[in-house]
Order: structure tokens, then C-alpha cells, then sequence
């Protein structure tokens, strides 16, 4: 309830900030057992979806420096351009551009587990609500 009760302030605040229209958020919870991993991708294609915003949240407490499962942030110009790798720390957040930041999970030596989410915006079109009700 409390990260979630956090996800709306940030969303009122990118609103309000940025002008967004960011409609909702969706979220799930993640765990990668040790061996998982994510190959590089985006969380939106441009102009096709309605995901705005990603973001993730870390829950592994006292995650170990050998433990691998970093998240890498890549330059949406230069794919082989490696701009950060998020440790996935219990209490690290990360939030970027859904549609323009290619990012991976690198392999895991240990569970880990998170919570992915996406700010959307509304996609309504011809009298069909999305998200449906």
C-alpha cells in the first residue's frame, strides 16, 4: 500500500511537472531466481503503446557484491554504450523513459526480486476505454 500510495505522488508529480498525462499505474512483482536474467529490450515501442514511464523497485535486503542481477541502462543512440548498471539493493529505485531506454538484467547469482511498473497513459480510442473496465 505504501509504494504504491508513493507511485501516485510520483505520477502527480511527473504530471504536473512534465505534463505527461500519465493515466494509471501498472506494477507486478518480479523475483529471478539465481541463473535468471533479461536480455535488452524496451518496455513501450515508439508511438504504438501507451507504457510512459517504467519503473522498478528493489526489495533483496543486503544484496552481495559478487550477486550479479544488476539492471544495465544502455544510450538509446550507441546500444553498445553502457550509461549505468543499478545495483538491485533493497530501497534502490530506478524510473526512466519507457520508449527510448534500452535496458537489460544481467544473470543473477541469487534471488532477487523487485517491483516492475509502468506509468501509462491513456489510450481510449473509439469508445473503448483502456484500460478495459
Amino acid at each position: 500500500r505504501l509504494y504504491l500510495e508513493a507511485m501516485q505522488r510520483l505520477q502527480a508529480s511527473l504530471n504536473q511537472t512534465l505534463f505527461l498525462g500519465l493515466f494509471e499505474y501498472e506494477a507486478h512483482f518480479a523475483h529471478y531466481p539465481a541463473g535468471a536474467f533479461y536480455k535488452r529490450h524496451l518496455d513501450s515501442f515508439r508511438g504504438r503503446a501507451n507504457r510512459v514511464v517504467s519503473t522498478v523497485g528493489y526489495l533483496t535486503p543486503d544484496w552481495p557484491f559478487d550477486g550479479g542481477g544488476e539492471m544495465v541502462i544502455y544510450d538509446a543512440d550507441d546500444d553498445e554504450r553502457e550509461l549505468a548498471r543499478v545495483v538491485p539493493n533493497a530501497g534502490t529505485f530506478a524510473c526512466f523513459l519507457s520508449e527510448s531506454v534500452p535496458h537489460e538484467v544481467l544473470p543473477t547469482r541469487h534471488p532477487r526480486s523487485s517491483i516492475a511498473g509502468w506509468f501509462r497513459r491513456n489510450a481510449s480510442l473509439g469508445g473503448v476505454l483502456d484500460p478495459a473496465r
